[in-house]
This record gives C-alpha cells, sequence and structure tokens, in this order.
C-alpha cells in the first residue's frame, strides 16, 4: 500500500464473512491478507498453558453454554469461577457506590472475596496535578480527583485475581487498566447522559443523535 492509499479494516466491510462464512471477503479483507506469522503469534496465545488460555476458554465455554441467558453480572460470576478466581476487586466510579455495593454483596453470597477502590480514593483537590479552578465542575470548590492509578495499586495489594470496573471515567479506566495487576474487565461503562448505556447513542443515529455523524470540536 503506497502512502495515497486509505487504509482499510473491518471499519469498511460490508459482508463479515469470517463470521459466518455465507459470504465473500471483500479484497482488502484483514483475514486474507492476514500476516501469517502474526496469526500464528496470536494462536499460540491460547494454545499454550497459562492465563490467556485460561480467559479464553473460559469466555468460550460461558457464551457457548449460557449464550442469551445470563446477564452479565451473572456472567462475571460464571467467569470468575472458571478462571479460578478467589478474590474480586472493584474499581467504582463515586456515583456508582451505591451499585457497586450491591455487586460486592452478590459476590459475597457467591463465595467472593472482596476489595473495593473509590474513584475519589486519597481525596486530593484537582488543582494538585495542574488543573485550573475554571476547568472544575464546581470552580473555587474543593473537587478531588479521581486516582485510578491509586484504584490500581490498592487492588493490586490486596491481591485481587480479578477486577472488575463500575463506570470509571473514560481515559480514568485506561489509566486504571494500565496499572492494575490482575485480568480485568467491565461491569458498567459510564454514560452520564444515557445511563451508562452508551451504545443507544449508536442505535438511534438516524434520528435523536444523527448530530453525532457531523463533525463537532470537543
Amino acid at each position: 500500500m503506497n502512502k495515497d492509499e486509505k487504509e482499510l479494516s473491518c471499519a469498511e466491510c460490508g459482508t463479515l464473512n469470517c463470521h459466518k462464512h455465507e459470504s465473500r471477503y471483500p479484497k482488502f479483507c484483514l483475514t486474507t491478507n492476514v500476516d501469517e506469522d502474526m496469526l500464528e503469534e496470536s494462536l499460540e496465545c491460547y494454545q499454550e498453558e497459562g492465563i490467556d488460555r485460561k480467559i479464553a476458554m473460559a469466555a468460550a465455554d460461558i457464551e457457548g453454554e449460557y449464550y442469551g441467558q445470563l446477564t452479565r453480572v451473572e456472567e462475571i460470576l460464571a467467569f470468575a469461577r472458571r478462571i479460578g478466581a478467589k478474590k474480586i476487586g472493584i474499581a467504582s466510579c463515586v456515583g456508582l457506590a451505591a451499585e457497586s455495593k450491591i455487586f460486592a454483596e452478590i459476590l459475597k453470597v457467591n463465595g467472593f472475596d472482596v476489595f473495593m477502590a473509590i474513584c475519589k480514593v486519597g481525596s486530593r483537590d484537582k488543582c494538585e496535578i495542574g488543573l485550573k479552578e475554571e476547568q472544575k465542575i464546581r470552580p473555587n470548590t474543593f473537587e478531588p480527583m479521581c486516582n485510578p492509578v491509586l484504584q490500581a495499586k490498592y487492588l493490586n495489594k490486596a491481591k485481587t485475581d480479578l477486577n472488575v470496573i463500575m463506570g470509571l471515567c473514560v481515559g480514568h479506566d485506561s489509566l486504571f487498566i494500565k496499572y492494575a495487576k490482575a485480568t480485568t474487565t467491565y461491569l458498567v461503562v459510564k454514560d452520564r447522559v444515557l445511563g451508562h448505556n452508551p451504545v443507544a447513542a449508536l442505535y438511534t443515529t438516524g434520528t435523536y443523535y444523527k448530530k453525532l455523524l457531523s463533525p463537532k470540536e470537543y
């Protein structure tokens, strides 16, 4: 591909033949143009005994056995059991503290140990990391920063086997995942406008959220 050619990927595909083998692959398909060495390296991750294989097998087993039957809460319970997790870490947004406590109780009822760290742990003002007062939600008031790095360090110290993110902010979740040592999954993805159901914006791009298909400066 020369520098003037557009790089095409699954975002431009209209056949999804890799899923059901009922159509044809597009010329640019990642499957038919795959680097064989890269493909083999990926397959080796699942074939070698270790956490990668354990995670992949557990996820596929749950999908096969319970497809369309379990809520995500239940799938996390099933997943945790299949990978042998005993202690579950919860990295929660303070705005979802009540829901996280309910989830913690569900975990405990099902025999898991739980350690939870809220995003405001450490309780230091946002200005201490360089944010200006006018950048706060409520300027000229104490406004504690979210500290996903400290959340991760607390869960690392607690030696959790599996971490669950409960609505951390966009970007803060990235930092948590970067610094957390244990395998991490999501229960809640934050969307303050859509009741933590971000895909609703995609479902309604033909109507209410058509504006998303036009450029906008944020």
